[in-house]
Order: structure tokens, then C-alpha cells, then sequence
């Protein structure tokens, strides 16, 4: 906490120039402070960064370095104490929580380390459930052609308690991208995965990334998984203190 309260070099800038084309995420001057006994905590310390469309993002750092907190910020979970929040050409500063919960519902999928799946629900269920809120006529159609696409063609009647962590991760994808969402945030997704099965996940996640087009954001500890990203985003004590190109998909056949 302590290197949280110590003041710090000046934030470093790495959004696109002004001639690019428009970024999916826009970032400009993102903090997040909040109270505590010993004085104000400062997680985020001034990120300005942009991400184009269609680009994957592997952001790195080390435990309370901030990189939880800035994925909370990019799907509107948490609400920056400064800075301006810009997604798919929507800022969110303007939103209230119920137009945030429509906009991410439509445009923002998320895959957790903790599945956060329904106990009571079938596999079908959990991933149909959003899709019905948001009024889609296909929503089993839709949520049976992505469970075949993430391999669980054979599981859709199965609860969560009766699938492994693995198979219920691949559940959580199949729901974060069934909607079709423009950016896909998933924050460390094979934390509670062995290796061969984490492998497989992280395989489907840049499977369904590339299929689909969308923007991904790969919160991951794992610095060689990053590399299969686009760029890496090196993150210390809530500043970005460097940012370098990866080496793309080719770089999970060698892990």
C-alpha cells in the first residue's frame, strides 16, 4: 500500500495520433483513489491509453500493480475518480448504472478467473440467460451454436456442479461472446485451471477473438501468454510503465 501513497514519475501517454483511426478504447487521465485509515490509496495513477478495434491486448503487472481495476473501469464496474472512460465511441461518464448495464450487456463481454456461472441453471441457461434480456428471439439457438463452438455440444443440460473448471470456464466464454461484443475482457481466465486445460481456454478465447473480430483485453500474470497478444501493457504501481509489441497467436504453439 505503501508504494500506492508514494508520489511517482508522470503518467506517460501511449494513445493513438490524433490521424488514426477511431480506437475501440480511449483512455485519457484514468485514477482511482479511495479512502482508507492510513490515507488515500491511489490504484490508478493517470492511464491514458488507446486500443484499436480488433486489437488484442495482454495487460501485465505484477499483484496490486492495478490491472483488475483498470478491466472493472473498462467495462464500467468501477468508476474512475478522474480521467474519461471512452468505449465503441460511448463515454461512460454520461451514463447512469442502468445505461451502463444495457451498453456492456450489448457490447462488452467479460470472462472472470471465478466462472460466476448460475448453480441452479443448465449450461444452455447460462449463456441463453442474457440474450433473452436483451430480447433476442434466438437466444437457445444462439447460446447451443456457441457451446458447440467452445466444445461443449454434449454438456448442455449439465449444471455447473457437474462440469469441471475447465468446461465451466468454456461455459463463461461461450456467454461473454454469445452477444457478438465488441470488446472481450477476460481477467486472469485460467487462475483456477491446471495447465493443459488453461491452455485449451486461452486457445478458444483468441479462437473466438479472431473469429469474431472483437477487442480483447487479457488481464494475465503469465507474460509469455501475453506475448500472443498484439501488444503488452506492462503496468507498476498504477501507472503504464511500458508497453511492447507481441508476438501474436504464433507464440501459444511454443508455450
Amino acid at each position: 500500500m505503501r508504494a500506492h501513497l508514494l508520489a511517482g514519475p508522470a503518467p506517460r501517454d501511449f494513445r493513438m495520433d490524433a490521424s488514426a483511426p477511431q480506437p475501440l478504447i480511449a483512455l485519457s487521465g484514468i485514477e482511482v483513489s479511495l479512502p482508507s485509515e492510513a490515507g488515500l490509496v491511489h490504484i490508478l495513477r493517470g492511464i491514458d491509453l488507446d486500443v484499436a478495434d480488433g486489437e488484442a491486448v495482454g495487460l501485465v503487472g505484477p499483484s496490486g500493480s492495478g490491472k483488475s481495476t483498470l478491466l472493472m473501469v473498462l467495462a464500467g464496474l468501477e468508476r474512475p475518480t478522474a480521467g474519461e472512460v471512452r468505449v465503441a465511441g460511448r463515454t461512460f461518464a454520461g451514463m447512469d448504472e442502468d445505461a451502463l448495464a444495457l451498453f456492456r450487456r450489448d457490447n462488452i463481454g467479460v470472462v472472470f478467473q471465478s466462472f460466476h456461472l448460475i448453480a441452479t441453471m443448465t449450461a444452455l441457461e447460462n449463456v441463453a440467460v442474457p440474450l433473452e434480456f436483451a430480447g433476442r428471439r434466438d437466444a437457445f439457438d444462439r447460446a447451443g451454436a456457441e457451446l458447440e463452438a467452445v466444445g461443449l455440444g454434449h454438456r448442455l443440460g449439465h449444471y455447473p456442479s457437474q462440469l469441471s473448471g475447465g468446461e465451466q470456464q468454456r461455459v463463461a466464454l461461450a456467454r461473454a461472446v454469445a452477444a457478438g461484443p465488441k470488446l472481450l475482457l477476460a481477467d486472469e481466465p485460467t487462475g483456477n485451471l491446471d495447465g493443459a486445460t488453461g491452455a485449451a481456454v486461452i486457445d478458444l478465447i483468441f479462437a473466438r477473438h479472431a473469429r469474431l473480430g472483437t477487442t480483447l483485453v487479457l488481464i494475465t500474470h503469465d507474460v509469455a501468454l501475453a506475448s500472443a497478444c498484439d501488444r503488452i501493457v506492462q503496468l507498476k504501481d498504477g501507472r503504464i510503465e511500458s508497453i511492447a509489441p507481441g508476438a501474436g497467436r504464433g507464440a501459444l504453439a511454443a508455450r
